[in-house]
């Protein structure tokens, strides 16, 4: 037995079981490779689920955060420090919208944006029981709270009653969302582009269409970036390509490039909605999580890495392109910026063990959908190797 087989029995036997995960421990990574325990190379296409946006081993990135780990860790937020500050400045001035609240993760950011837009509607009538519009297919996290708005049965039976769940509306549907909104909706979330639900970018005028009834009803939009956001579509946030604010805005993943940290963002009127007392957490926001945030800001707008997605992003559509072309297999293809799926006519399980074989790392979203969410830092090389590895992988499979 090797010292890999090793770990991976007792990562069985010690952790829930709540993954089925890939045979290989990661134990180390470079630029946009992953390395194994016996030192195994991996061609990285899904960066931790979208995550590790500027790549493995970034050594300013290191050292920024060795450089806040020998100032200060953690404060609780009984008090101020100078990383989140800034942090928040940054986002805000990025956003244009008003006020931060740092959380752990972005399941926890969807929590605060919900208790954000049920506050807001209680505080103009406190009689009504509210409840949400979210849409069917989406995906915003696994607490009971970001489960009520997600829509997939799948994952809510046996964590969420029936009563508890969000109004599910059609994705891209305006008139399907207008027939369920009545006095008791207080907000309204969707991603801006679908994750898990199989990559599906929202229209411009739905989301226009979505902004305009809230605005009319003056209940909360609420808008999901934490996959989609924080440059991934080729904009710093996913709604700037469509030109629509939202009331609440959450982040995460690469927010932070592999530092546990989300955020809930409100624009001026919705910030009002929560006081002292109303949300906190104890890690949320500590200097070390907010440091790390600091860094990728820094790195984004020196390295327009915003501008290097859009490019790449550009010629990893027309590599995909080619391969629907080339493999009838392949129903569709959609996405935007390096978020894009490729979707097929059947499940895509062992087509992804055996890139994983050859040396990609590459993820599902949904059974049938091959999702490409590679670190922002990908050159048009790293493409050609992807899909190189990914045309012998799938006339294998096929």
């Amino acid at each position: 037995m090797t010292k890999m087989q090793e770990y991976m029995e007792q990562g069985e036997e010690y952790i829930l079981k709540t993954y089925n995960r890939y045979p290989l421990v990661l134990e180390k990574g470079d630029g946009v490779y992953l390395y194994d325990m016996d030192g195994k190379r991996y061609l990285d296409f899904a960066a931790g689920i979208a995550v590790f946006a500027l790549g493995y081993n970034n050594k300013e990135y290191n050292e920024a955060l060795k450089n806040q780990i020998d100032k200060i860790l953690h404060t609780s937020n009984l008090y101020y420090n100078r990383p989140a500050i800034d942090a928040a400045k940054k986002i805000v001035q990025t956003s244009g919208m008003s006020k931060v609240f740092f959380t752990n993760s972005g399941t926890e950011a969807i929590e605060g944006a919900l208790k954000v837009a049920r506050k807001y509607a209680y505080l103009k009538d406190p009689s009504k029981d509210y409840e949400f519009i979210a849409m069917n297919h989406s995906f915003h996290g696994r607490s009971q709270g970001a489960l009520s708005v997600t829509g997939n049965a799948h994952y809510q039976d046996g964590f969420v009653p029936v009563e508890m769940r969000a109004v599910f509306a059609d994705f891209n549907d305006l008139s399907d969302v207008e027939s369920k909104i009545t006095d008791k909706t207080c907000g309204i979330i969707c991603e801006v582009v679908q994750g898990e639900g199989g990559i599906y970018p929202a229209k411009k005028e739905f989301l226009e269409g979505l902004r305009k009834m809230c605005d009319e009803k003056d209940i909360l939009l609420i808008f999901d970036e934490v996959q989609c956001g924080m440059g991934r579509c080729g904009s710093l946030y996913a709604h700037d390509l469509y030109g629509v604010k939202p009331d609440v805005l959450a982040l995460a993943k690469a927010l932070g490039c592999g530092v546990p940290v989300g955020a809930f963002v409100t624009n001026e009127k919705a910030s009002h909605a929560l006081v002292p007392g109303d949300h906190g957490t104890t890690y949320g926001g500590n200097p070390f999580a907010t440091a790390a945030v600091c860094e990728v800001f820094r790195q984004f707008e020196q390295k327009g890495i915003v501008e290097h997605v859009k490019k790449v992003g550009e010629y990893l559509y027309e590599k995909l392109e080619e391969l629907r072309g080339e493999f009838p297999v392949i129903t569709d293809h959609r996405g935007i910026g390096l978020m894009q799926g490729l979707e097929f006519k059947k499940p895509v399980g062992d087509l992804i063990n055996k890139a994983l074989n050859k040396g990609l790392i590459i993820i599902s979203a949904g059974s049938n959908i091959l999702r490409f969410v590679p670190p922002l830092v990908i050159e048009k090389k790293d493409v050609d190797e992807m899909t190189a590895i990914l045309k012998e992988s799938i006339s294998e499979w096929n």
